[in-house]
């Protein structure tokens, strides 16, 4: 099932993210560290080429956490969440010899003007955490941030 866009939000423009796309059958992938990076220079030049700011990630084995924020009124999420699951599902293809297909849709949330983004970072790099992987955040092989928030 597709999860629901907001009614009548335009997801264009200045606006922070806290998004989770899964794979297709919940399809383990992300577990080694050539795989993450690939994903993740693919994530990071459509987010310069888009107007984003990556703000933080965290790669679980059949999910990725991305925290982003729009640069600019041209900011598009709709069209930079489609350009990146298209190019990572495709350097798997032609580097990896890896299928990724991923579940349809994405979710989101659309942070407000007064939440504070330390928080919704933390969430997401204490995800690997609270599935049992790692006793700290920091241990975590597969995330990241732009700045590690202490909270």
């Amino acid at each position: 099932m597709r999860p629901p866009r907001i009614p009548g939000f335009s997801y264009l423009g200045p606006y922070r993210y806290s998004l989770c796309f899964i794979t297709n059958s919940r399809a383990t992938l992300f577990t080694t560290h050539g795989i993450v990076q690939a994903a993740l220079r693919e994530i990071q030049r459509t987010c310069d080429e888009d107007e984003f700011a990556l703000l933080a990630y965290c790669f679980m084995p059949d999910h990725v956490h991305l925290v982003t924020e729009g640069l600019s009124d041209r900011s598009d999420l709709q069209h930079w969440v489609k350009v990146t699951k298209q190019r990572v599902a495709f350097v798997y293809r032609t580097q990896f010899a890896i299928p990724l297909a991923w579940q349809q849709g994405y979710w989101e949330r659309v942070l407000r003007s007064d939440e504070n983004t330390n928080t919704i970072v933390r969430y997401v790099l204490d995800n690997p955490v609270r599935a049992g992987l790692v006793a700290k955040a920091e241990d975590y092989p597969f995330s990241g941030a732009k700045y590690w928030p202490e909270i």
